[in-house]
């Protein structure tokens, strides 16, 4: 019997999509109530860790739109915000 479980990919090695697929298994288990505490902080842990992963990947996504559109604005959003 191996004492050493499979941990989970870093989060920084997943897509945006699996990502937020892992985030969302880990809310559901967390949300069950059946999670011994230490397992709780473990998941929360994680659960910060793939959600400012996320963030960052939007955050470049975004970026990078903005770069190839020129201002990233569409038309007519300007007149929207005034």
């Amino acid at each position: 019997m191996s004492a050493a479980k499979k941990s989970p990919k870093p989060a920084d090695d997943l897509s945006l999509e699996e990502a937020m697929a892992r985030l969302e298994a880990i809310v559901e288990s967390m949300e069950d109530g059946e999670v011994p505490l230490d397992t709780l902080v473990a998941r929360y842990e994680e659960g910060m860790r793939l959600l400012q992963s996320c963030e960052e990947k939007l955050g470049a996504a975004e970026l990078r739109i903005r770069e190839l559109g020129g201002d990233g604005e569409a038309e007519g959003d300007e007149d929207e915000a005034a």
